[in-house]
C-alpha cells in the first residue's frame, strides 16, 4: 500500500497468473480508480471495502479502466461493474476485443479528473493495439505508472512480431522514459514493481536482443 497526501494505492494480487489489480482511492472525496479487473471479483470487491479505512468520505468507485484487451486481465470486469456500477474505460483501439462495453475509450495523454486527483493515459501500442499506461503525478512524491503488459522489470511486454515489439519499445522510450523521473515508480500487471532508474540502462540491452 502506498499512503500519499492525496491518494491511497492499494493492490492485491488475483488467478494462476498472478495478475495484479490495483485501486487508488481519494482522501478528500472518496472517488476510486480500479485498474484492471483481472479475476476474482469477491477479492477485488473486499479491496474496494477495504479502502474504506483510507478516507473519512464514501468511497465510490468512479470508473474501472483496463490497460489492454487480453482476457486474463477481464474476467471479472463484468461482475465488478455490475456491483460498483462504475464507468468503464480501456484504450480506444482495444475496446472492439472487449466483451464488456467500455463507455470512455482512452486516447493518448488523455487526463481523467477525479475529485482529488488526476491520471493521464499514455497509449503504448504493440503488446496489443490499445494498451494503455495509467499515470499518476504526486505533487508531494515520485510518479506513479501503472504499466499493464507494456513494462516490466528487465523489459517490456510479450509481443508477437518483431515489428511489434519494435513499436512497443519506441513507444516505451519515448513516451515514458524519455519523459518520466527516474524515480517514477512503475506498477504492472503481473509480479514485481520496479522504478524507471532501476531499468532506464537496460533500453538499448532490449532493442538488441529483441525482446
Amino acid at each position: 500500500m502506498y499512503d500519499l497526501s492525496e491518494v491511497t494505492i492499494r493492490s492485491i494480487s488475483v488467478s494462476e497468473m498472478d495478475n495484479n489489480v490495483y485501486l487508488l482511492t481519494s482522501k478528500s472525496s472518496g472517488a476510486q480508480v480500479l485498474i484492471d479487473a483481472a479475476d476474482d471479483p469477491t477479492a477485488i470487491l473486499a479491496l474496494i471495502a477495504d479502502a474504506q479505512e483510507d478516507t473519512e468520505a464514501e468511497v465510490r468507485v468512479a470508473l474501472i479502466i483496463t490497460t489492454h484487451s487480453h482476457w486474463d486481465h477481464v474476467r471479472a470486469l463484468a461482475d465488478v461493474r455490475e456491483a460498483t456500477k462504475a464507468r468503464t474505460a480501456a484504450g480506444a483501439d482495444d475496446v472492439a476485443d472487449i466483451e464488456v462495453p467500455t463507455d470512455v475509450p482512452l486516447h493518448h495523454r488523455q487526463v481523467g479528473s477525479f475529485e482529488g486527483f488526476e491520471l493521464e493515459a499514455l497509449h503504448l501500442r504493440g503488446h496489443t493495439p490499445g494498451s494503455v499506461a495509467l499515470l499518476y503525478r504526486d505533487p508531494h512524491g515520485p510518479a506513479h505508472l501503472f504499466t499493464g503488459d507494456s513494462l516490466f522489470p528487465g523489459g517490456v511486454g510479450r509481443t508477437t512480431s518483431a515489428e511489434d515489439f519494435t513499436t512497443l519499445l519506441d513507444d516505451v522510450t519515448a513516451r515514458v522514459f524519455d519523459e518520466l523521473a527516474d524515480d517514477t515508480l512503475v506498477h504492472p500487471g503481473h509480479g514485481a514493481g520496479t522504478t524507471l532508474g532501476a531499468e532506464r540502462g537496460s533500453l538499448a540491452g532490449w532493442r538488441q536482443r529483441g525482446w
